[in-house]
């Protein structure tokens, strides 16, 4: 109820306590002019000494929205990023489309062109932008890759809205929702009893749960009659618990587990169970399979059609998927680390003598085929290469005797990408992330993020040339110097987009594009990128001799653990 004698705040006000209450610690920005009641609200906030969000600057969207999932990866809290209405909305669609195939939660707020246009209300429109930035539909910019929106129509509902915001981006499964409002919307003026707040205890989000016990009958029972069992996983290390789960699985029921395209680290590399990166071979022999997400790419690694596939997924619908038919005899949505700890326990309970025989013998043959891969791996390193085109593998292997288990690797290398996962085998969950999406450069502001949130990490961000370019650099460096928060930052320089001169010769492998080294995919070669990181004052270095690469990496190496970025460019075999 509304009071004579109560104090009356801004919409604004409000709604910077509701970030308080829906547990903010950050907020990732990029402002503009529809942002002015909350900055005004912002800078009263201190002047009074009360608590708000604290605000991270990032000179573009890319940037903040990747920062933002990046500290929600380590946390598991969805934070928020304030960009500038229609065009700060459309430079955040790709990192949003990386978010959403990713589902990391993250609330994007926007602000709105005022729909006053002679001075009704206070924030009517006052500039030129505030007439070209109005767009019919500003939310569809991102709408295929939000699962909320909503537009603020009062400040008296700013707490409800964003507290249903928040529940929404953290429920099972999660993903980025995205929320705007007008500058007259966040002007006007409410009394403290007009405003209602909403408590996690009592609207919070919804957690995916168990499979019910003859489902996970039903695998167990199909599993301890299997020969060749089969595993692939992408996102399930997102839950750091689920790791030593699911070896402690492979190990008792002696399954292969592949990671394909893995988003994190699902099961430690060093694992006699781990079967590589691609499931092909073991694909074609499965007779029993669980998988994720993408498991496979149909066109060049056929399935069995004999195989039983039971599919376990937090997202097993996969209604963002267009087309989405991968097989499964079984699907079971909820959460993987619950249904594989049940799936565990059905297993000791039934297996017998036979069965652990049988899955102890394979086990020893799937860490044989390990010492194989992992001896192919040191014999592809062993050649440094040429100096102008240093060998990718050799600079990894140099890389990973440089590295601690606990350091943290994003692998954006793309076409050097299984380079990376051969070559820098991660044994800790936690301690790698992949790319969901399809939009290059967003291992820069994700890098940035998992420092924001674990400053004691050493965090390496690993990526080709063409992904250092969509990494918006000077902005992820400008971050990285006014924040401190040091980052190694490795590229591996094949001159251009190998991903475009591949995917031309899949298609046309005899074409005219071959003929005539026509792909359209050579980059600037002249490019030196170290003098980029040194511009933003980090330490930068180009290395095109092999002879140097060590001393390179750890002089990098000692300037990010003494507090400044460090770009590494080598230049490596070209496409």
């Amino acid at each position: 109820m509304d009071s004579s004698n109560e104090a009356r705040h801004s919409a604004a006000h409000y709604f910077l306590e509701g970030l308080n209450e829906i547990g903010f610690d950050y907020l990732f920005c990029n402002f503009g002019t529809d942002h002015a009641p909350l900055i005004e609200a912002m800078a009263a906030f201190k002047h009074a000494d009360r608590p708000a969000p604290l605000t991270i600057l990032c000179p573009h969207e890319n940037t903040a929205v990747h920062m933002a999932a990046g500290y929600a990866i380590a946390t598991g809290r969805g934070q928020g990023v304030m960009v500038h209405v229609d065009a700060g909305t459309a430079n955040s669609a790709m990192a949003l489309h990386n978010l959403c195939r990713a589902r990391i939660p993250v609330l994007l707020m926007a602000g709105k062109a005022p729909f006053t246009t002679r001075g009704e209300l206070l924030g009517t429109r006052d500039t030129y932008v505030h007439f070209v930035q109005e767009p019919f539909d500003q939310a569809s910019v991102v709408r295929p890759y939000t699962k909320w929106e909503y537009n603020l129509p009062s400040g008296v509902i700013a707490k409800e809205a964003l507290r249903r915001a928040h529940t929404v981006m953290q429920s099972d499964p999660r993903g980025p929702v995205y929320l705007t409002f007008p500058r007259e919307t966040l002007t006007e003026l409410w009394s403290e009893g007009q405003i209602r707040s909403y408590p996690a205890e009592r609207f919070g989000p919804v957690a995916a749960g168990a499979a019910d016990a003859a489902s996970i009958d039903a695998i167990a029972t199909k599993l301890l009659a299997a020969e060749r069992p089969l595993l692939i996983s992408s996102y399930a290390g997102r839950n750091h618990a689920t790791v030593p789960l699911l070896d402690e699985l492979a190990r008792f029921a002696g399954i292969r587990v592949v990671e394909f395209n893995p988003l994190y680290v699902n099961l430690p590399h060093d694992s006699p169970c781990h079967g590589g990166f691609m499931p092909a071979k073991a694909l074609a022999e499965a007779d029993v399979g669980l998988h994720v997400d993408v498991p496979w790419i149909p066109s060049d690694m056929p399935d069995n059609p004999l195989t039983w596939w039971a599919h376990i997924d937090v997202d097993a619908e996969k209604r963002n998927f267009p087309m989405w038919t991968f097989p499964g005899n079984l699907r079971l949505p909820g959460d993987s680390h619950l249904i594989l700890a049940d799936l565990l326990a059905a297993l000791k309970a039934k297996a017998d003598s036979g069965f652990k025989a049988r899955a102890a013998e394979r086990v020893k043959r799937l860490a044989e085929e390990g010492k194989a891969r992992r001896e192919q791996a040191a014999k592809a390193a062993a050649a440094p290469g040429a100096v102008g085109q240093i060998n990718p593998h050799y600079l990894c292997a140099a890389l990973a005797k440089a590295l601690k288990p606990s350091d943290i690797v994003l692998n954006e290398a793309i076409r050097n990408g299984p380079v990376v996962a051969q070559q820098l085998p991660r044994t800790e969950p936690g301690t790698l992330v992949g790319l969901a999406g399809g939009g290059l450069g967003f291992s820069g502001g994700m890098a940035l993020g998992l420092k924001l949130a674990m400053p004691e990490r050493t965090i390496v961000q690993i990526v080709g040339d063409g992904t250092f370019y969509f990494s918006n650099p000077q902005s992820t460096l400008a971050v990285s110097g006014h924040y401190k928060l040091p980052v190694l930052t490795v590229v591996l320089d094949n001159s251009g987009w190998a991903a475009v001169k591949e995917a031309t010769l899949r298609v046309y492998p005899d074409g005219e594009a071959k003929a005539g080294d026509a792909f359209g995919a050579t980059l600037a070669p002249d490019m030196n990128f170290a003098m980029v990181a040194q511009a933003a004052g980090a330490h930068g270095e180009l290395v095109s001799d092999p002879a140097a690469v060590e001393d390179a990496i750890a002089r990098c190496l000692d300037a990010v653990r003494d507090g400044r970025s460090a770009v590494l460019h080598a230049k490596v075999t070209k496409l």
